[in-house]
Formats: C-alpha cells, structure tokens, sequence
C-alpha cells in the first residue's frame, strides 16, 4: 500500500473526503497510517499518558470514520479538524475522570512543540482570528484587515477609503478593543466550563 506524505495537508483533506462520500475503507487505513501515531503524540502532550492517548486516538478516528460528512475543508484543514478532534476527546476524558487533571496544554497547546506540526497551530489560531473577525462591525472589519493583513500604513487607508486619518486611528482602536473583549470572554468561558464540569 502506498502511503502519502504526513505533511500534505491537501492529501489528508482528500483522505476524510473520500471517507465522507464513499466510506472509503482504503482511505481511512491510509488516514490512519497517517496521523495516528502524531494524533497519539499530541494527545501525550494534552496531558494524557500512553494509553489514555491510544484510546484517545481511536476514538477520535472511529468519530471521523462517523461523522466525516460534517467535515468542511473551506473551515479549516483535515489536519486542523483532526487535532480539534483530539484535544475535545482529551478534555472530555478529563471531565469523566476526577484523578485527571486538565493541563494548559487541552486549552491551548505551546507554541514550537515538536508534536505539534506549525501549520496546524497556524490554521487553528486562523480560525480563531477570522471567527472574532467577524463580530466587528464591516467598517472596522475593514480597517483591521488593511492595517493587519495588507500591511497598510493609517495615512494609505485614509486616502484609500476617503476618511480623515482619525476615523481610521479610531476605528481601529475601537475594532482592536471590541476583540480583546471578545478573546477575553473566549477564554473565560472555556474555564467557567471546566471549573463546573468537575
């Protein structure tokens, strides 16, 4: 059997793809072959030990194997959705058990961690950004997205749109405050809910 290469995320969209509309049992052996051994690593790194993680990892994948219709690869990569998989079965094992404990690590792994491949920690935090994005109302949205994605310059949007150089400042200030509070309330929410589930 040929396997594909572990980096190529378009490979793996394919692989869940074919699942997804086929029940394809030669993609899913070659998802498996895979992913499953770095599924596992980054389970370890969520806190849980060697068997815990194996345990993770199947039942991560026999959930693919069921719901790979629900994959949609213009959210986020089957990478991406893979370890989103993972860390939920993680923090649902912690909940189920009160000797295990939830480490920083189910919340938001460290950056530059071997196990954890830099273009899934990227289309993660991806997904994040352009889910706050979109609470901002269009006309900051705008402005956040010339200034942070285009790389403009304040005075280069103020000619561009025709506002005067301190709607531009203050509508940014305003954009960048609205998502601090919207990152904050994120976070605190995610530890109101695990605090109260144990």
């Amino acid at each position: 059997m040929t396997t594909s290469n572990p980096k190529d995320s378009a490979t793996l969209d394919e692989l869940v793809l074919r699942i997804a509309q086929h029940q394809d049992k030669q993609a899913f052996m070659e998802l498996f072959e895979n992913v499953s051994s770095r599924l596992k690593a980054y389970a370890m790194r969520c806190g849980a030990d060697s068997s815990e993680a194996e345990e993770i990892v199947q039942e991560s994948l026999l959930t693919v194997w069921r719901k790979a219709e629900q994959f949609n690869p213009k959210a986020a990569s089957a990478v991406t959705w893979l370890y989103t998989i993972v860390r939920n079965k993680r923090i649902d094992m912690a909940r189920k058990s009160k000797n295990v404990q939830i480490v920083s690590d189910d919340l938001y792994p460290e950056q530059g961690t071997v196990d954890l491949d830099i273009d899934v920690e990227r289309d993660l935090n991806g997904h994040i950004v352009r889910t706050l994005l979109t609470s901002l109302p269009e006309e900051q949205r705008q402005i956040v997205y010339m200034v942070y994605f285009e790389g403009k310059t304040h005075s280069e949007i103020s000619n561009e749109l025709d506002l005067p150089l301190g709607t531009i400042k203050s509508r940014l200030r305003l954009a960048m405050k609205k998502l601090d509070a919207l990152a904050q309330e994120q976070i605190t929410w995610l530890i109101i809910i695990l605090v109260t589930n144990f």
